[in-house]
């Protein structure tokens, strides 16, 4: 989805300015969020979680992954 995808470029983005050996073990947990929110599983979920956001009238959750990307790098919310 284009939110994962946008999630994804921004994880990236982070991951490029860790540069610092002791940075390394967080580089290596932000890969393997990447991994995740790339895996088929992830995508089926996130799926499920956006129908019954749907039908339920709740669309403020639609962005999740980037949502969650930018809890944890501390983006500007738009």
């Amino acid at each position: 989805s284009l939110d994962t995808d946008r999630a994804l470029v921004l994880l990236e983005e982070y991951c490029k300015k860790l540069r610092k050996p002791e940075e390394q073990q967080l580089k290596k947990a932000i890969r393997k969020v990447m991994g995740i929110f790339k895996s088929s599983l992830f995508q089926a979920l996130l799926g499920s979680f956006k129908k019954e956001a749907t039908r339920h009238g709740i669309t403020s959750h639609t962005s999740l992954p980037a949502a969650l990307a930018c809890d944890v790098l501390g983006c500007p919310k738009d």
